[in-house]
């Protein structure tokens, strides 16, 4: 039964009786029962699918975690019964030094973000665009289950949130609707943030010093005065020994000539 099917290998669509399938290998689509425009390639590719719809497998094996989803794509990974998922093989735990991350825009298209001055218009200092960061608000939270059954702890923020602050920072679905952050550009306007704090950090440090140096040249000054006092104190202390020592050798008990006639009074005046 069914039609427009393609069945290449042993096994291939043995149990089929649904249309627009395509088997190749042995025991592609195998279990294979009501699903519809599915295509397998590889040996076991999709074995265990019986009414998952649309759903596309290539590589030895891919698939065979798909049995009643619709719309899964596996290359080379077996992937699971998540409908309107994609799994790939051997990338995660490989690393790839010297690229650049990769992006999927809500039409499906897979491609890098690109920074050459020959790619862009328009060029202009961030400036205070930048500043809008202070408004947003950071949270932690769990995917809901059917996302994430294991339940793992998250960071970032909220889209809507995010949104009402800046509009520019988020990306909207096919139907336009609000998706998810772009972390990207909140990570150059932090850098943007950060330059600026740092200019200022070195304004603040140029002028410390430069106050430092008139401190300095202020202290040195006052030392300098503070010596020609301390020299001239001495020397004011210098010539009072001598002259103490002068009068000390013209008194009577030194020996001295002995000022003859009356002595000076001091008289004090009061009541």
């Amino acid at each position: 039964m069914g039609v427009s099917n393609t069945a290449t290998g042993r096994g291939a669509l043995q149990l089929n009786t649904a249309s627009f399938n395509t088997a190749i290998g042995d025991l592609a689509l195998a279990s294979n029962f009501l699903g519809t425009s599915n295509t397998a390639v590889g040996s076991k590719a999709l074995e265990f699918n019986t009414t998952g719809i649309a759903n596309i497998a290539l590589g030895d094996g891919a698939g065979s975690g798909v049995s009643m989803a619709d719309a899964v794509i596996c290359i080379g990974a077996s992937g699971a019964n998540v409908s309107n998922s994609c799994y790939i093989g051997q990338i995660f735990g490989a690393t790839s030094s010297g690229g650049t991350a990769v992006f999927i825009n809500s039409d499906g298209k897979l491609g890098t973000s690109t920074s050459s001055l020959r790619f862009k218009d328009d060029i202009k200092p961030m400036d205070k665009a930048s500043g809008t960061l202070f408004s947003l608000k950071p949270v932690t939270f769990h995917y809901k289950k059917e996302i994430d059954p294991a339940g793992t702890s998250q960071f970032g923020l909220v889209a809507e949130e995010v949104e009402k602050v800046n509009p520019d920072l988020v990306v909207r679905d096919k139907n336009g609707e609000i998706y998810t952050v772009r972390y990207d550009a909140v990570n150059a306007m932090l850098l943007n943030e950060f330059l600026k704090e740092h200019r200022k950090v070195d304004q603040q440090q140029a002028t410390i010093a430069e106050l430092q140096s008139t401190v300095a040249q202020q202290q040195k000054g006052f030392e300098s005065r503070l010596t020609k006092q301390e020299k001239q104190i001495e020397g004011l202390a210098s010539g009072l020994q001598k002259v103490s020592a002068q009068l000390a050798a013209a008194s009577p008990s030194a020996g001295g000539l002995e000022v003859s006639g009356p002595r000076p009074q001091v008289v004090v005046n009061g009541p």
